[in-house]
């Protein structure tokens, strides 16, 4: 039976003829993914909000209150951040949650999230460590291995946190490691990327390229905890960019160029099949073009629809916690060689447990 979260995030118009008791298992899923507030937002997008049941407004309330507030930690680490880096003369891009908030993005609505991600160019990685050092970030993995793997192999620093406001920064230079098959060029990335009005110095990717990089963070990397919401994050970018025919006529091509055509089949696929996202049927028949043998994708469907749904009781067949492992694999396998990936899960499993 398919959730009830799932029903109203494909139907926000239905919410009205729910019974409390629906609604009750509804925002026990929407709490277990984070989408309380992405929920709300939906749905006074729809204009249903107001004929919610009383106890389901007063519920909301508090959803709305929490995300205000996020919004406007957001918006303020995000400028301390460009205070730290506005002597270093270079554009910073923002990425995933950050850049939704800020460009005033439908994804950015009530989205909730722990970190600011940015994008800047390799060669600037020190300059850029040592200006937020200055303002107060610092590394906090002491873990010598670690440091090594993210500097070495990895497309970002190792997470900086705020000393005081505990605000937590990825920066990185590209959005894949450099061990993986797939190496889309920051470069391409950095010269399309577009202003964010109202706030200069910082920069956004441009819509093709944000719906491929929000395809990356779910469909090549191994740890799915909260699949749901990025995928709904992929849902709300298509329906935003995709009144632009212009933005459904390159996405494909940019796909390829960028070595994700398996990425982008799979993220149309799903936000398909789980979100009933509108997809011209040209695209869809573009995509798949990087479509997998059917055996392989008889075996992503059974992984990655038990995984994209909310964590919860009522989602789970039983098989959720071995869907996830399986594709933590997966996702090791795809950015590390046999060899690295050996030795990397090797220490994590017997060395670095030995430490905590």
């Amino acid at each position: 039976m398919t959730p009830v979260l799932l029903q109203l995030l494909r139907q926000p118009a239905m919410a009205p003829g729910l019974t409390l008791a629906d609604w009750d298992l509804a925002l026990r899923q929407a709490a277990s993914a984070r989408l309380e507030a992405s929920l709300l937002a939906m749905l006074e997008t729809a204009g249903v909000a107001a004929a919610l049941p009383e106890q389901v407004r007063a519920h909301f309330t508090w959803a709305q209150v929490h995300a205000a507030r996020h919004g406007r930690a957001v918006l303020w680490e995000v400028e301390r951040i460009g205070a730290a880096l506005a002597g270093l003369d270079m554009p910073v891009i923002l990425l995933k949650g950050g850049a939704y908030a800020l460009a005033g993005l439908p994804s950015g609505q009530g989205r909730m999230f722990s970190d600011i991600d940015i994008l800047v160019p390799k060669d600037m990685l020190g300059p850029v460590e040592a200006a937020l050092m200055m303002h107060g970030w610092r590394s906090t993995d002491e873990d010598a291995y670690n440091q090594t793997y993210y500097r070495k192999w990895m497309h970002e620093l190792p997470p900086m946190q705020h000393g005081q406001r505990l605000s937590v920064i990825d920066v990185h230079h590209a959005i894949l490691p450099e061990t993986a098959a797939a190496r889309p060029d920051p470069r391409k990335l950095r010269a399309a990327a577009l202003a964010i009005p109202g706030h200069p110095g910082l920069q956004m990717l441009a819509p093709a390229d944000m719906v491929l990089h929000s395809a990356v963070h779910l469909f090549y990397d191994g740890e799915l905890d909260h699949g749901m919401r990025d995928l709904l994050d992929l849902h709300r970018l298509l329906q935003h960019f995709g009144g632009d025919p212009a933005f459904w006529a390159q996405l494909a091509p940019r796909a390829a160029e960028l070595q994700v055509g398996r990425v982008l089949f799979y993220a149309l696929r799903y936000c398909q099949r789980l979100l009933h996202t509108p997809v011209p049927a040209a695209v869809s028949a573009a995509a798949d073009a990087a479509r997998p043998a059917a055996p392989l994708l008889a075996l992503m469907d059974s992984l990655f629809e038990r995984v994209l749904l909310p964590h919860h009781a009522s989602c789970s067949d039983g098989l959720g916690a071995l869907a996830r492992f399986l594709l933590y694999l997966r996702g090791n396998w795809l950015r590390m060689p046999p060899l690295m990936l050996a030795r990397h899960l090797f220490h994590k499993a017997f060395l670095s447990s030995k430490k905590h």
